[in-house]
């Protein structure tokens, strides 16, 4: 069990209350990703590792992959609470489907209304959360997911570069190609107070969001949907400014958008040979054909 906090004084108390009453025995690793507000003093009780600077949460995850050894590792953010039995349900489907390498749960809002029960991936390359699905999905949503230990590593770990968001997204597209599958686990049920640690909807937000996709694209899709995605993005943003009707929307700002292609640009070299390393035992074009869209 993996919790990546940063400053989480305000709702970590509640996780890990919630991962106390499990019923299931568990370790857990709490990352705190040098948090400046309490929130050390609040976890000094437990197995933590302290980096040095903030990571992020994909960065915090990739910090300590190396010292699980358990056949399953589970990912929660600090601002979940999960049911008492969340980790038995997502232990069960696991054991009784050996084809899945990862479990999403139901991810349920402070009010009761489902964020997540898993991630589809749209025509386009998007990743969204679904709040209806059967048992199988193209991802888990990483706020609160069980994956094989085994195959994660196989399948090259978190992207620990993207800090945040579609980490996710990126480790369930390359579980695909590897030829694993993943499960969406109605009864493993998860209380989530969306939005605490980052600002869904702010410039960051979006920074991390368009640039992670991007990168996301041009190591797991087929080079026809990736590069045209790639395309896109740089004509849009070069237009802007001669647009009227741009949309008042962070996404859409120039400074942002020209910072994005310029992260993606300086990475390119080092995604591009992620891409070539990439176990592919189903090909590209057929898990987007498969799951692009649906």
């Amino acid at each position: 069990m993996v919790v990546v906090t940063w400053r989480g004084r305000d709702h970590i108390t509640a996780c890990l209350d919630a991962l106390k009453a499990q019923k299931s025995p568990h370790r857990m690793i709490i990352v705190d990703n040098a948090s400046d507000d309490g929130t050390a003093e609040l976890i000094s009780a437990h197995e933590v590792v302290r980096l040095p600077r903030n990571r992020g949460y994909a960065g915090g995850l990739a910090a300590v992959l190396d010292m699980v050894e358990t056949p399953y590792v589970a990912w929660l953010n600090d601002d979940a609470a999960p049911d008492p039995s969340w980790l038995t349900e997502l232990e069960s489907a696991l054991d009784g489907d050996p084809g899945a390498a990862a479990a999403t749960s139901s991810i349920l809002l402070m009010d009761g209304s489902t964020q997540s029960v898993g991630v589809a991936l749209t025509s386009d390359g998007h990743g969204r959360d679904v709040v209806l699905a059967g048992r199988e999905v193209f991802g888990f949503c990483g706020g609160a997911a069980l994956l094989r230990t085994a195959e994660l590593k196989a399948a090259g770990g978190v992207p620990a570069s993207f800090f945040c968001y579609y980490e996710d997204t990126d480790t369930a597209w390359r579980l695909r190609l590897a030829g694993h599958r993943v499960i969406s686990v109605g009864p493993a049920r998860v209380r989530h107070r969306h939005g605490a640690s980052t600002r869904p909807g702010s410039v960051l937000f979006h920074r991390w969001n368009e640039r992670n996709r991007l990168l996301m694209l041009l190591r797991c899709a087929p080079a026809k949907v990736a590069l045209p995605q790639f395309a896109r993005f740089a004509v849009i943003t070069a237009l802007l400014p001669f647009r009227k009707d741009v949309p008042d929307a962070a996404n859409f700002r120039l400074g942002l958008r020209t910072r994005v292609l310029a992260e993606v640009l300086l990475r390119l070299p080092a995604t591009l040979w992620q891409r070539l390393r990439i176990r592919t035992e189903v090909s590209r074009g057929s898990v987007w054909r498969d799951w692009a869209g649906r």
